[in-house]
């Protein structure tokens, strides 16, 4: 009977799966898919913040905090984004592999060029980052870096399975180097948009397009009466081809100055999965470039 037992044991072990090398915890959508991208099947990515939710203004939860204290490492956007709740989720966690200057915390701002950093912070100026504009997950030339950061570092943690976090940065690279020829067909030189957040701006440099104004007067601030016919103005001179918006921000304020300037509204993703066909950081890019066309 003991023998059979044994047996039994035997077999269940080898036929249950095996348990992932690395547990990975990520702020947000977008770096959770670049996560199991390069990690591949090396690695279990739980991912803190859902897609419909606006980054700027998360709460930490037991749940995240839970998330934290098991993970061997984890990925966030930086530039303060997490401000208002990674801190705390790092704190409570009480896990130290993940605090700041071990391994297991991985900053992904690090390893991109970060644009409109202010001189000068204050207030008055709104909701304004003072590391500098944190959406740089819309271009793909700083994803690129950030995606050899993680292999990098997924070597560093799992040295035994580098081959494989090699391989899949391979087939990574050459995926963007496809798409990016794909994107740079695109026909979005030259065109002009109204936009309602400070969201677009990497993505407007590397394609060549250009954003006109903006539906907040500053970032985090609703725009006044004033503030709206003096946009209207600028749209009469300049004749933008529409206004971006997206699912979480400001989209009835778009729409409603649609109404009014009669500029079409162009919903686009603001993060992996957060619209129809962006369940990964390709699909996210193909999604919002095509819209822009």
């Amino acid at each position: 009977m003991k023998r059979i037992l044994f047996i039994f044991l035997i077999l269940l072990a080898a036929a249950a799966p095996a348990t992932a090398a690395v547990n990975v915890v990520t702020t947000l959508p977008w770096i959770g898919s670049l996560a199991r991208e390069i990690g591949g099947r090396g690695v279990s990515v739980t991912v803190l913040v859902k897609s419909h939710q606006d980054p700027h203004y998360v709460e930490a939860k037991p749940s995240m905090i839970l998330a934290a204290r098991s993970a061997d490492i984890i990925m966030y956007n930086g530039l303060d984004l997490e401000i208002g709740y990674l801190p705390l989720i790092l704190e409570s966690s009480r896990n130290p592999k993940i605090m700041p200057g071990k391994p297991g915390n991985f900053d992904c701002s690090r390893f991109v060029t970060v644009t409109e950093r202010p001189v000068a912070v204050d207030r008055s100026l709104g909701d304004v980052h003072p590391l500098g504009n944190p959406h740089y997950y819309f271009s793909p030339a700083n994803v690129l870096r950030v995606a050899e950061g993680m292999a990098g570092r997924f070597t560093e943690i799992d040295g035994a399975n580098a081959g494989r976090y090699r391989e899949n940065l391979r087939k990574f690279v050459e995926q963007m180097k496809e798409k990016r020829k794909s994107w740079a067909s695109l026909p979005l030189k030259g065109k002009k948009f109204v936009s309602y957040h400070k969201l677009f701006e990497y993505l407007a440099v590397e394609y060549g397009f250009g954003i006109v104004g903006y539906l907040e007067p500053k970032p985090g601030i609703p725009p006044s009466a004033a503030y709206v016919k003096g946009l209207l103005e600028t749209v009469k001179r300049e004749a933008p081809d529409g206004i971006l918006a997206t699912l979480h921000y400001g989209r009835k304020e778009s729409e409603a100055f649609g109404m009014r300037s009669g500029l079409k509204v162009i919903i686009l993703p603001s993060d992996v999965g957060s619209m129809p066909a962006t369940d990964t950081w390709f699909d996210f890019m193909d999604k919002t470039l095509s819209a822009l066309r």
